[in-house]
């Protein structure tokens, strides 16, 4: 389906890896013009590369999104380079997973950092353009974990709670410049080749999550989800496309769930 993004400026913080490739990838079959955001240049800049072999015009830039003044930076790069940017999507996050009892306090800035504050950034630089050219999509990545809690992860729970109330108050505010913001909210989330070990496109993930999701843990998983499956980029990525689109023109201040059925509330 063509969803007439062909040459939309698509910002994707994140986009080096996981859902956030995946997203990129989508983007570009859409024929968008698409920039990655990402700490990682040298793994965005191999994605970027291989999207501009679907369609031309994928560029990377090194940025770390919890640096303000960085982000402002490079989305005035994007904007002198394209005039404009049409979509913002927010895929950056970090999970260290621990009982909250037992979980190092020095994980907490990390965690707020890369789960929330990377946001408000990425969103401050990028609604300013947006604001002014009467118009624009931001996408943000949420999780179930926000919506129904997880234990080992309560602060992460947290700050993806934060991210869905975050975005519904923001659309409010912003629904007059015709700007939408709405949520996408995946379950447990992995490139299709995690079953077979942790690869090196998996290296995302701290050495502790790792450990923590073995191949047992993984069938136990597996087992939540009415699907019996647990999710891939592939499921998530045309979702958020959709939601850019002028097919989802009335569709604001939303989260959406995308996780096999594993939770339902």
């Amino acid at each position: 389906m063509d969803l007439g993004l062909r040459d939309k400026v698509v910002i994707v913080a994140g986009g080096a890896s996981n859902i956030g490739e995946g997203i990129v990838y989508e983007f570009a079959r859409e024929g968008a013009k698409v920039v990655i955001l990402d700490i990682d240049d040298v793994k965005a800049s191999e994605v970027a590369r291989r999207a501009a072999e679907i369609t031309p015009g994928a560029i990377a830039y090194r940025c770390d999104v919890t640096d303000l003044e960085q982000v402002k930076s490079r989305v005035k790069e994007v904007v002198d380079r394209f005039s404009r940017v049409d979509v913002l999507v927010n895929s950056v996050g970090w999970e260290k997973v621990a009982l909250f009892l037992e979980e190092d306090p020095r994980f907490w800035d990390r965690k707020i950092d890369l789960n929330f504050r990377g946001m408000l950034n990425t969103t401050r630089a990028v609604l300013e353009y947006m604001v002014k050219q009467r118009g624009g999509v931001i996408i943000n990545l949420g999780s179930d974990a926000g919506r129904v809690g997880e234990a080992r992860e309560a602060v992460y729970s947290g700050l993806k709670a934060g991210v869905i109330g975050f975005s519904k108050a923001l659309a409010k505010e912003v629904g007059r410049y015709n700007v939408r913001v709405n949520v996408v909210v995946p379950a447990l989330t992995f490139p299709k080749d995690v079953e077979k070990g942790f690869s090196s496109h998996s290296m995302w993930m701290e050495k502790e999550m790792r450990e923590y999701l073995s191949p047992e843990m993984l069938e136990r998983i597996k087992r939540a989800y009415p699907l019996g499956r647990l999710g891939t980029p592939e499921d998530i990525a045309p979702v958020v496309v959709f939601l850019a689109s002028e097919k989802a023109g009335f569709i604001t201040g939303q989260a959406i769930p995308v996780n096999g059925g594993y939770s339902t509330c």
